[in-house]
């Protein structure tokens, strides 16, 4: 007879999130401890849609699939930043709000994240390109990333920035309140 280990109850899925409405880039990341191991990551092709209300439809619906395939807890999303072209701003919000309403009636936790912070979280620069975000990811997460996948490794990079902004290993230890949670959690590490 075959046992299972349980996984260990810091095991937890990340959907990683970066709204576009003609791509929508996607990742799914499990976090077991100390490991991280990516679990799908791509696009969706949003162009072949004309109509806007459609294509956001379409968000929701695919997002949700993927929710109900990996059963992430967190999603971690990209927050569209300040541009000049204000319709492109109202659709790509509106992108952004269907994707956390599909990730919200799913139960998932939400949290959102400046393009500069994400590419800072990888790479170390709030300005470094998609291909020097890919190239990181890339060593970090033992992966290959192909130039069909370079709209999906922002959303591997959100994912991963919320790994690390969440105490994640690559981020530093966990974060304590107090020398009284310090100790709770560090028995060993207090002599007396």
């Amino acid at each position: 007879m075959r046992v299972s280990t349980p996984k260990s109850m810091d095991s937890y899925k990340i959907l990683g999130v970066d709204p576009g409405t003609n791509i929508l880039g996607y990742a799914v990341l499990e976090v077991d401890g100390r490991q991280l191991k990516v679990l799908s990551f791509g696009v969706f092709h949003l162009e072949k849609y004309e109509d806007h209300h459609e294509k956001l439809k379409e968000i929701f619906l695919q997002l949700q699939e993927i929710i109900e395939t990996y059963l992430p807890k967190q999603l971690a999303i990209e927050a569209p930043f300040y541009g000049k072209n204000v319709q492109s701003m109202l659709k790509l919000g509106r992108a952004q709000g269907v994707a956390m309403a599909a990730a919200m009636t799913m139960g998932l936790d939400i949290t959102e994240y400046a393009p500069k912070k994400i590419k800072q979280s990888v790479t170390g620069n709030g300005n470094a390109s998609k291909e020097q975000v890919a190239a990181m990811l890339e060593s970090i997460l033992k992966i290959k990333i192909t130039s069909k996948h370079l709209d999906a490794t922002d959303a591997l990079g959100v994912a991963f920035c919320h790994f690390n902004q969440t105490g994640g290993i690559m981020g530093g230890q966990k974060k304590h309140s107090g020398w009284a949670s310090f100790i709770k959690d560090n028995p060993g590490k207090v002599s007396g």
